[in-house]
């Protein structure tokens, strides 16, 4: 006999000090982000959330969100960064879960969610139409950029320890990533 699909009463049954996603069916539970991990989220939404999101010396034009709850259809997704261009986001929704694909969305990889990023999430992503996504690796420090092109990625660059990058869609500043691995 096989296994109920997860719904989402399991995700909110789910203690506080783990992060739960819904994908297919399947309850994916990671442990909230250890400190490298926290620390090139919390550093990349402030280099990119100035310019881009608060136009604080840049263009502007986005919206950029810490952790936010995606759902598409009846799968729930919570990236470590996502982004979404005004025009297509111009307010905030009053509202816990975003269904609204985002332009932009960032994954902060760790041992325990590496796989996950990359073998379960990354299809949704292209499936809902997410043009931009970033990985972020603190252990071997690197970004890796890519860009959606028809159903697949394509890996536009993969940038190392202290390169100064412009990447796409962001590429109106140069992103220094030290700062992003270190204190």
């Amino acid at each position: 006999m096989g296994r109920k699909p997860a719904t989402y009463a399991d995700l909110e049954a789910l203690p506080e000090n783990v992060v739960g996603e819904l994908i297919a069916g399947e309850l994916y539970v990671s442990p909230r982000p250890a400190s490298r991990h926290a620390r090139a989220a919390s550093v990349l939404g402030v280099k990119l959330g100035g310019p881009f999101d608060l136009r604080d010396g840049g263009p502007g034009g986005w919206g950029i969100l810490d952790e936010p709850e995606l759902h598409f259809g009846e799968d729930a997704l919570v990236p470590d960064l996502a982004g979404w261009r005004r025009e297509r986001m111009p307010a905030l929704p009053d509202t816990a879960a975003f269904e609204l694909a985002p332009d932009w969305v960032c994954e902060v990889l760790s041992p325990s969610t590496a796989s996950l990023d990359r073998t379960i999430k990354l299809p949704v992503y292209a499936r809902e139409g997410v043009s931009h996504l970033w990985l972020v690796d603190p252990k071997a420090r690197t970004l890796e950029v890519l860009r959606l092109d028809g159903e697949r990625y394509t890996l536009l660059g993969k940038h190392e320890a202290g390169a100064r990058v412009r990447a796409e869609p962001f590429e109106a500043l140069e992103l220094e990533l030290a700062p992003l691995w270190e204190m």
